[in-house]
């Protein structure tokens, strides 16, 4: 399926879960700048439905990102994970990605995609927005191509193999998903990341 028919096909999934649909509802109504739910939000329902889960995958949480450099203190953060929390009782984890680049070492980021882009695996990279006229925007620095292949692959702006096979093996993505297939490490990585 080419890219804009696969996109079509992930707005549709999306707007058939109604836990994300809500999910995405209590954070359009936050109104932040440059905003998504990332991640597991969208690589999981994916890997879901092209392994034919009949039921969703629970999520260990949900990653709601935003950029926004006039207000860089966590508890902001901890404050809208905490309204979210009132809204739907669901395990938050919401992150300024204007100030992210200090944790991880990078230079600053210009924008939720530009932080994305930085991501250890580029399959996570994926975000969506609910838009005020109801539209799910996506946004994907590396496409949807390695998500709808089932891959999990190594972004090069993040060249550690370690900690890229730890999160393989930490969040049993293979056990749970057995058709996917790990790409950017070599003979000797691949050999530490459990197959189930």
């Amino acid at each position: 399926m080419n890219e804009s028919a696969f996109a079509a096909q992930l707005v549709a999934w999306l707007r058939a879960d109604a836990q994300r649909i809500a999910a995405l509802q209590a954070a359009a109504s936050l109104n932040l700048p440059d905003w998504c739910l990332a991640a597991g939000f969208e690589r999981n329902l994916v890997w879901d439905r092209l392994h034919d889960h009949p039921v969703a995958t629970p999520l260990a949480d949900i990653d709601l990102i935003y950029w926004n450099p006039d207000c860089l203190d966590p508890g902001t953060d901890a404050a809208l994970e905490q309204r979210l929390q009132r809204m739907l009782p669901l395990p938050w984890s919401v992150k300024n990605q204007a100030r992210m680049h200090v944790r991880n070492g990078d230079a600053p980021y210009r924008s939720c995609a530009d932080a994305m882009s930085y991501w250890v695996e580029r399959e996570t990279a994926v975000g969506v927005r609910l838009q005020p006229d109801g539209e799910l925007r996506l946004l994907a620095p590396f496409g949807l191509a390695p998500l709808q292949q089932l891959h999990i692959t190594l972004n090069a702006k993040r060249p550690k193999p370690e900690v890229f096979a730890a999160r393989i093996a930490t969040k049993r993505w293979l056990a749970i998903w057995p058709r996917l297939r790990v790409v950017g490490l070599d003979d000797v990585a691949q050999a530490i990341v459990p197959k189930a």
